[in-house]
């Protein structure tokens, strides 16, 4: 008795597995049925303008931007100019103590006059010896060490002369001007600072000439840096004034790469005009580098051309794949505009809608009599929504599909459609 019972229960199991499974089918089946609307999710090709661009980051920076320093050391005796001041070229910015540099000026000038004095020796001890020769009275050797003397002594005097000539610059150099005129946008030094000037010379000041003219460093990956042209327009933002837009034009395209962590980058140099002052140097600029743009254009959503359909078989996609690659995928079967020439209506052998081929080059499936044609296009430009379609069987007003809309199917992680599968419990 018990066995018949255990039987039994295999048998209804069964029998409910096999009842699911052929209602999941049956549903399949009759939503395979369904108006192309409840299927898939359309977008209509359009027309109008399109601008593609090249997105990059970078960071505001005036266009001439010196950095004052010193050729001497010491200490900050007196700071005549702060942060934002505005200065001229030739006024003083700074001063230095010059104890030191003095003392070396007054131990150049006794060196120098000592100098002289020898010399003033040297040229009596030759004149005299001259004299003696000439009544031979010294032999020709003591003329010849007299004019060797005097010889000494004037280029001790030329050497004294140009160590004081040292000391004195040195000790103009305590007093630093500005070399431009412009705005002092960093002071590096406080009042009571040493400076030292020994190996290389420290940046006391950094002074922008015109901040009425900016430039932007940015970084274009090298991926991008074949569309970037000297003269394209750059639009860019701020996070200083996120609503505003501003304008620039590429100035320069540095040839020099920049690797970082095996990423090659380029330096686009931007130049920008400033005249309100709003862009202060160090803003971080989020550009877009227009580089090429058309009018009027026939448009296609990129959705549509990464869209295929989920119930495609593999033998269709490759005998798509075959006529693509043997250039007759747009002309098979008299159609025109590069559409498939695989049927696009019509029932299969097992009574369901025939399913469409899926060729090669890019593609998009068009409501058509109640079924989605592959027709196939050239396209162009893109700026990340939408493509420009330069031929092509397509004309605006046409409905392209661009996402499946089945509720019998799943959507996977990756966006592609997975069939309904019934879980056996």
């Amino acid at each position: 008795m018990t066995r018949i019972s255990h039987t039994l229960l295999r048998l209804s199991a069964l029998l409910l597995i096999a009842g699911l499974a052929l209602t999941g089918w049956t549903y399949w089946f009759k939503a395979s049925d369904r108006p192309l609307h409840q299927r898939y999710q359309f977008e209509e090709v359009t027309t109008g303008d399109l601008t593609q661009t090249v997105t990059a980051n970078g960071t505001v920076n005036p266009v001439g931007l010196v950095n004052v320093g010193t050729q001497v050391s010491g200490t900050v005796r007196k700071l005549y100019v702060d942060f934002n001041d505005r200065v001229k070229a030739g006024q003083v910015l700074l001063e230095l103590d010059p104890t030191t540099t003095q003392a070396a000026v007054e131990q150049s000038s006794g060196e120098l006059a000592n100098a002289r004095a020898t010399l003033r020796l040297a040229r009596a001890d030759e004149q005299r010896m001259r004299e003696l020769f000439a009544q031979e009275y010294v032999s020709r050797q003591d003329l010849d060490k007299a004019v060797q003397a005097r010889e000494a002594a004037e280029a001790q005097v030329r050497t004294a002369q140009g160590k004081l000539m040292r000391d004195r610059a040195n000790l103009g150099y305590t007093v630093i001007r500005s070399p431009v005129s412009g705005v002092v946008v960093s002071r590096e030094v406080d009042l009571g600072q040493t400076v030292a000037a020994s190996f290389q010379t420290p940046t006391l000041f950094k002074i922008a000439r015109d901040l009425s003219r900016m430039q932007i460093d940015s970084n274009v990956a090298e991926a991008d840096i074949g569309k970037v042209r000297t003269g394209q327009l750059v639009r860019f933002t701020v996070d200083a004034y996120p609503e505003r837009r501003f304008e620039g034009r590429v100035q320069q395209i540095r040839l020099a790469p920049i690797t970082q962590q095996n990423v090659v980058t380029y330096n686009v140099v931007v130049e920008v005009s400033n005249p309100d002052l709003v862009l202060m140097p160090g803003m971080t600029a989020y550009l877009s580098i227009v580089t090429d743009q058309v009018e009027n254009a026939l448009l296609v959503p990129n959705a549509a051309l990464r869209f295929k359909p989920s119930d495609l078989k593999a033998g269709d996609a490759k005998s798509s794949d075959t006529k693509a690659g043997d250039g007759r995928s747009g002309a098979a079967g008299g159609g025109s505009g590069g559409q498939s020439g695989a049927p696009t209506s019509g029932r299969g052998m097992n009574g369901g809608p025939k399913r469409p081929t899926v060729p090669t080059n890019p593609t998009v499936y068009v409501a058509r009599d109640e079924a989605v044609v592959p027709v196939v296009i050239q396209i162009g430009i893109s700026d990340g929504r939408r493509t420009v379609v330069k031929s092509g069987d397509l004309k605006p007003g046409d409905r392209v599909a661009v996402e499946e809309l089945l509720s019998d199917r799943k959507q996977s992680p990756g966006g592609t459609q997975q069939p309904f599968r019934i879980r056996a419990f």
